[in-house]
């Protein structure tokens, strides 16, 4: 296992930085507690079930109590998404991106929606270390990545955001670039940790815990065998309309943290079928299908922002000259379509499911969904699967 200590503004963190499978073999997720969903998922029921994709996460935990500027509490990290792992760099994928509500930060979308490509990773962390991570990007392609024909690195990487301020010590900027490093090479494929880890750290959802989550569904061969897989960074919604199965679950464990609409969501849909850009456009915005799904009506002040890419077309990024690359037919869609709504839903119950109460800056505290009572409110409405 690799160390995790490291020192941070003179405080001692924790970054979780074991393979995602060791964290997240002990945690039980949503379809282990009996709730019930849609559709087929693939064997590991991660955005890791599209073949190539990598995840890697880099937690950063330490103090208690009052906030100090600088100081902590500490509840944040990076967690790096890579569409075709090591080979991120030098093969761009095909990609399209949507903003639902546009209260929130994605860098490099211009030149995703300008070129249809997805270029290296995508990163995510919390709103105020959008910076210092897009820099560490950089700094980590010019290192692992083939110049441009040029000779030149040319990068616009694409990190994202949500706040985490009301646990963690935002504008202490504890968010360094050896931990964006960390999260880009410990990223693997296989089981991928969920709930409060890597840039989820911090995060809250619905009023309970949220964070990290993810999900898959596989197509029936006759709609062309393809994987649809779904990580979401989830911080949004309030306690009064989290719906899961179609449960007014919140209004059944009622709570209150912000009384407001003021998170936001990064919701990213990967998928081997042979999609252009324009077409990952349209599935992006079916991602917001799953999210209403859950009872989120995207308030003004929730940044929902969501981007599709394609592992299928390997090449086309680098051809020097005009090349033939494959897509589905529009008409034959519509199965996709409804995956991505299905996996969006189940990737942000799964990361409320496996995030824990916690307790961050001035003792403010967001509790985990208890696991019990959100059964014995499935029995109540019929929904329980078991």
């Amino acid at each position: 296992m690799r160390k995790i200590a490291t020192t941070l503004a003179g405080l001692l963190c924790l970054a979780l930085l074991a393979p995602s499978s060791a964290l997240s073999a002990a945690k039980p997720r949503a379809r282990d507690l009996g709730v019930p969903f849609e559709g087929v998922p693939g064997p590991g029921n991660a955005i890791t079930d599209v073949a190539g994709v990598e995840i890697g996460h880099t937690t950063l935990i330490s103090g208690e109590g009052k906030l100090v500027v600088g100081k902590g509490p500490v509840r944040t990290g990076v967690t790096a998404i890579l569409p075709r792992g090591a080979r991120s760099n030098d093969d761009a994928v095909f990609a399209g991106w949507f903003s639902q509500n546009g209260n929130g930060e994605m860098t490099g979308t211009t030149w995703v929606e300008e070129s249809g490509f997805l270029e290296g990773p995508v990163l995510l962390t919390n709103t105020h270390s959008v910076g210092v991570v897009r820099d560490a990007a950089i700094a980590w392609r010019v290192n692992h990545g083939s110049a441009d024909a040029s000779g030149y690195w040319w990068s616009l990487p694409v990190v994202a955001e949500t706040w985490d301020g009301f646990l963690n010590d935002i504008n202490g900027f504890h968010v360094r670039p050896e931990h964006v490093f960390q999260a880009l090479s410990s990223a693997a494929g296989g089981a991928v940790a969920e709930g409060s880890v890597g840039g989820g750290t911090g995060m809250i959802c619905y009023e309970f815990k949220g964070g990290i989550g993810t999900s898959s569904r596989r197509l029936a061969q006759k709609a062309g065998g393809y994987t649809v897989g779904v990580l979401v960074q989830c911080n949004c919604g309030r306690r009064s309309q989290l719906s899961i199965a179609g449960v007014p679950v919140g209004r059944e464990i009622p709570g209150t943290v912000y009384g407001d609409d003021t998170g936001s969501i990064i919701i990213l849909v990967a998928t081997d079928a042979p999609l252009l850009s324009h077409q990952l456009k349209r599935l992006a915005r079916r991602a917001t299908m799953g999210l209403a799904r859950t009872g989120s009506t995207s308030g003004n002040g929730s940044g929902d922002i969501f981007l599709a890419f394609s592992t299928a077309n390997a090449g086309a990024w680098a051809a020097k000259k005009p090349s033939a690359v494959t897509m589905v037919p529009n008409d034959d869609m519509s199965p996709l379509f409804e995956a991505t709504a299905q996996a969006t839903e189940e990737a942000i119950v799964n990361a409320m499911v496996a995030a824990e109460t916690m307790t961050g800056a001035d003792a403010h505290r967001a509790d985990g969904l208890p696991h019990e009572r959100l059964r014995e409110v499935l029995k109540k409405y019929g929904r329980l699967a078991r």
